[in-house]
C-alpha cells in the first residue's frame, strides 16, 4: 500500500525521455525482426494444458496487433482467443458497464467450461484487470504487458490523444473514479506485470504491481509499440502460463 500512495502523490514520475518516444517505431521494427529469428527457439517453451486465453489489444489497435502472439500461444497448446471488438478506443466504446467486453469473456468461459487466462497489452491490460476484479470465477490469471494501470496518468505521452479519441477525461470526476478503480490491487488473483524501462509511451513506474506482489513484475528490454512482437515478452508469457498449467495439472 505504501507504494501505491507514493505513486499517487509523488510528482517525480515524469514522461519518458523524448529520445525513447521518437525512436519507438524503429525499435518496434527491430523487435519484430528479432522475433522472426527467435520464433523457432521460442517454441521450446513448456507446453500448454489447452485452457483458453483471451488476448486484448492496446489503445488504437485491433486483434491484428496480437495475431502473432495468439498464434504462438496456439502452437504451445493453448486456446488463444481474439477480443473481436474492433479497434480498442477505450472503455466507452464497450457499451454501458463495459457489457461487450464482459459478454466476450463469458462466451469464452462458457465454451471452455474453465476459467480463462487474460493477456492484455497496454490499455488491454487495464481491461483485463477490470474483468478479473468483477468476474473472479471466470478468470484464471492475468498477464499485463506494458499496462499503465497505476502511478501518474500525466506520465503517459499519448494521454491527450487518448482523451480525444476515447472521450474519457482523466481530470473529470468519472475519470478519477475509473483510475482509482483500475489501480486497486488484485491480491486474490495471480497477476503478472511485464514492463520496460525503455518504454517510450508511458513511464515504466506506471506499469508495476504493488510491492507485496512485486516479484510478479517482470522487466524486459524493448519499446512499448513492439511489446506484442518482443521475444522477451513471448518467453515471459509462455513461462507464466506454463508454470500455472504445471501447478494446476500437478
Amino acid at each position: 500500500m505504501m507504494r501505491q500512495e507514493a505513486l499517487r502523490l509523488d510528482p517525480i514520475i515524469s514522461l519518458p525521455p523524448a529520445t525513447l518516444t521518437w525512436s519507438e517505431p524503429i525499435r518496434a521494427f527491430w523487435e519484430m525482426s528479432k522475433l522472426a529469428l527467435k520464433f523457432p527457439s521460442l517454441l521450446s517453451a513448456p507446453r500448454g494444458d489447452g485452457h483458453s486465453v483471451l488476448v486484448i489489444p492496446g489503445f488504437a489497435t485491433s486483434d491484428t496487433a496480437t495475431f502473432v502472439l495468439r498464434r504462438y500461444l496456439d502452437l504451445l497448446g493453448y486456446q488463444a482467443n481474439p477480443w473481436l471488438l474492433g479497434i480498442n478506443t477505450g472503455f466507452k466504446a464497450l457499451g454501458k458497464n463495459e457489457i461487450k467486453l464482459r459478454t466476450r469473456l463469458r462466451e469464452i468461459y462458457n465454451r471452455s467450461g474453465r476459467p480463462v487466462s487474460l493477456v492484455g497489452w497496454s490499455l488491454g491490460g487495464i481491461m483485463c484487470r477490470l474483468l478479473a476484479r468483477d468476474h473472479p470465477e471466470m478468470v484464471r490469471e492475468v498477464i499485463l504487458i506494458g499496462s499503465p494501470f497505476t502511478g501518474d496518468p500525466n506520465a503517459i505521452v499519448i494521454r491527450r490523444l487518448y482523451e480525444l479519441i476515447s472521450g474519457e477525461i482523466y481530470s473529470s470526476s468519472e475519470g478519477r473514479r475509473r483510475f482509482e478503480r483500475d489501480r486497486s490491487s488484485l491480491t486474490d488473483k495471480n497477476v503478472h506485470a511485464i514492463y520496460s524501462k525503455s518504454d517510450g509511451i508511458t513511464a515504466w513506474e506506471n506499469c508495476l504491481e504493488e510491492p507485496e506482489i512485486s516479484e510478479q513484475s517482470i522487466e524486459i528490454r524493448g519499446s512499448h509499440l513492439g511489446m506484442t512482437h518482443n521475444p522477451q515478452v513471448y518467453s515471459s508469457v509462455a513461462a507464466i502460463l506454463g508454470k500455472d498449467a504445471a501447478a494446476v495439472t500437478g
